[in-house]
């Protein structure tokens, strides 16, 4: 004959149990979300880098075309003189010195603001890839 005890006492979890399931999803959370968080927004920084690559391949035709660069991305067939990249996570626009010197700066924005290592991205037409602040490596 089974002892009516001893099953009563195999069901289920107990309170102690339960907390320790809990304390230890706690830990691996708090672990994991920073280094999630980090790892998309380097993801989002190749949006910027794509479209900052895309805007000085059209710069360097126009160059071809006019033997000078623009500042005007209407001159390279945007709508505005300040392009928002697909998502969103970037606006670019294009500074030119002179005649034969661009800068394109791409500035973060909406979610993406919040990624502190890279705030701004630069590109010149001589490829010189320059982040900002400066302690960073945007472009890796």
């Amino acid at each position: 004959m089974r002892n009516i005890a001893s099953q009563a006492f195999s069901k289920g979890f107990t309170l102690i149990e339960l907390m320790i399931a809990v304390a230890i999803m706690g830990i691996l959370v708090s672990v994991a979300y920073p280094a999630y968080t980090d790892f998309v927004q380097r993801s989002n920084r190749t949006e910027g880098q794509r479209e900052l690559l895309r805007i000085a391949g059209l710069m360097e035709q126009y160059f071809l075309d006019n033997r000078t660069y623009t500042k005007d991305l209407k001159n390279l067939g945007y709508s505005a003189s300040t392009v928002t990249t697909e998502n969103g996570y970037y606006s670019i626009e294009a500074t030119a010195g002179d005649a034969n010197v661009f800068t394109l700066t791409a500035t973060a924005k909406g979610s993406q603001a919040s990624d502190t290592s890279c705030k701004t991205m630069t590109l010149t037409n001589t490829g010189a890839k320059t982040p900002s602040p400066s302690t960073y490596d945007c472009w890796e």
